[in-house]
């Protein structure tokens, strides 16, 4: 697609306020492939006015009306779907298949999910002598991350439309095309002139100045859980609502009675999928002692196989993070079966898929999110020692349990201190509340969960 020089606010492009543009970098050969306006306070404040003016209008919209609207964008969505993948891929550099199959089939059957929530959605009940209305609680300030660059605009978008609030969305300075092609999917779809609204910029200028924006009712992050806690305090200092949803370090458990070689194909599966640049990927699998070095060999041979298959990283940036994360590992005294720093290519953000043996709990590559292809194998002695292990980290947000009686695996899970956990590989479900535990964030995203985390409550007594 083309890119759009100016901003999406009230229903139309409008030139920015300011001259400062950022260059959009194609991972895969670091060649320049547009620029955007890098907006500023002024962009970010004339966008939340927009968004309160158009504000009483959508909540006062009925519900099957806003459903109507999303079901409305879904279609559009599906009709642009390989502009989608084709546009993820050159910002992104994920391969077309992944793009065509995840970046841009994923959010549609999200929008679809809130198609359906908005019109069957409970937003009154009586409890006693009281009538409880869930109504939207108002201007939400949206700051996405690149990594998916579209579903993660959808899951934030989607439910806050579906709750009558109106949107200003930031994205990611890497990925601004997807949601510049998401803003003209919003204006086909008839959705009324300032529900919707998008100012791209850095994080640290445009993101803080909506962070900050007194006319912002609810701040809704996806990143970092060191952006995430400046975020909050800043929300906090306004007593104003967040919904973050930050790292992780998910643990993939792999308990004895488990189909091993299935455990480990898809464990190293799930990490290699966007280039393990996802927040919910098993990058720790925990395996029993007795079957430590089998693993090893079957993790080692599964990473091979994606020698060619898997797409850049994101930029320079990261693609020095996650290099000097190996580094550290293998200084650390972990092992090196698969992989390693090493460029696997002259050109592009590559990293070849690398897994590490002999990885101990307090190891930084146990403890801290690398966002890339990389896996570390832990062994452990007993369960009691492997939940201690898939607990000991900050985060909480995935993990996965492998076992051949499922009822076992359910029961290790629900030990787990961990917000979303799949049993021997269960499928994703976009009607499953996704967010974590401890220091990966607060609130949930997804199904009616994540709609209820765009509504506040009023209770009327009789």
């Amino acid at each position: 697609m083309k890119a759009h020089d100016g901003m999406y606010i009230d229903g139309a492009w409008r030139p920015a306020a300011g001259r400062d543009t950022i260059a959009v970098v194609n991972p895969a050969d670091e060649q320049v492939i547009a620029e955007v306006p890098a907006g500023g306070a002024q962009d970010v404040d004339a966008a939340v006015r927009a968004a309160r003016a158009a504000l009483p209008a959508w909540a006062a919209t009925a519900p099957a009306g806003r459903a109507a609207r999303i079901a409305a964008l879904r279609d559009v969505l599906v009709a642009r779907k390989d502009e989608i993948a084709e546009t993820v891929t050159a910002e992104l550099g994920a391969p077309l298949p992944f793009s065509q199959a995840v970046h841009a089939g994923v959010p549609i059957l999200v929008a679809g999910s809130y198609a359906e929530l908005a019109a069957s959605y409970a937003f009154e009940e009586k409890v006693g002598n009281s009538t409880v209305y869930a109504e939207p609680v108002g201007v939400v300030g949206a700051i996405t991350p690149w990594n998916y660059p579209l579903h993660q605009i959808v899951a934030k978008v989607a439910p806050a439309l579906a709750a009558g609030c109106t949107i200003v969305l930031k994205p990611a300075e890497d990925t601004p095309l997807t949601a510049q092609l998401f803003a003209e999917a919003v204006h086909e779809a008839g959705i009324p002139a300032g529900v919707f609204n998008l100012v791209t910029g850095l994080g640290a200028v445009a993101g803080q100045a909506l962070a900050e924006h007194e006319g912002v009712d609810l701040v809704s992050f996806t990143g970092s859980t060191a952006v995430g806690r400046r975020i909050g305090a800043t929300a906090g200092a306004a007593v104003k609502r967040v919904a973050l949803e930050l790292g992780g370090k998910s643990a993939n458990v792999i308990l004895p009675s488990a189909d091993l070689a299935k455990a480990v194909g898809v464990g190293v599966a799930n990490v290699m999928g966007n280039s393990g640049q996802t927040c919910s990927a098993w990058t720790r699998m925990l395996v029993h002692t007795s079957q430590y070095d089998e693993a090893v060999a079957l993790a080692a041979e599964a990473a091979a196989k994606y020698g060619d298959r898997i797409g850049p990283l994101v930029n320079a940036k990261q693609h020095a993070r996650v290099r000097d994360y190996i580094d550290k590992g293998v200084a650390e005294g972990a092992r090196l079966v698969a992989g390693g720093p090493e460029a696997p290519r002259e050109q592009g953000y590559f990293v070849s898929p690398t897994v590490f043996a002999d990885v101990t709990p307090e190891m930084t590559i146990a403890q801290e999110e690398i966002f890339g292809p990389v896996v570390s194998l832990i062994r452990y002695e007993d369960e009691d020692d492997a939940l201690r292990i898939a607990n000991g980290t900050v985060y909480g947000l995935a993990g996965a349990v492998w076992a051949g009686d499922e009822a076992e695996a359910v029961a290790f899970a629900r030990r787990m201190d961990t917000g979303k956990v799949d049993i021997n590989g269960g499928r994703f479900n976009p009607l499953a509340p996704f967010g974590g535990y401890k220091q990966s964030g607060v609130g949930r995203e997804l199904g009616s969960h994540g709609l209820a985390e765009y509504l506040q409550t009023k209770s009327l007594q009789f």
